[in-house]
């Protein structure tokens, strides 16, 4: 079974969730650690995100210019 793609805005309040814990102090040491590289990758697939609609919008600017 293929895993379900998390959409931005799935992975931001996922970010915010694991943010607002750490801030609370509510995780211990190994749940930090897990954590931590979780906000690390929901990162990196927001960036990825990020470049690939700021490429598509750049390509539809472009060719509506031409």
């Amino acid at each position: 079974m293929a895993a379900k793609k998390i959409t931005y805005k799935e992975a931001i309040t996922e970010i915010e969730e694991i943010l607002e814990k750490i801030e609370n102090e509510e995780l211990d040491v190994d749940e930090l650690s897990e954590q931590v590289t979780r906000v690390s990758a929901l990162i990196t697939i927001c960036k990825d995100k990020l470049h690939k609609t700021e490429a598509e919008v750049e390509k539809i600017l472009n060719e509506m210019n031409q």
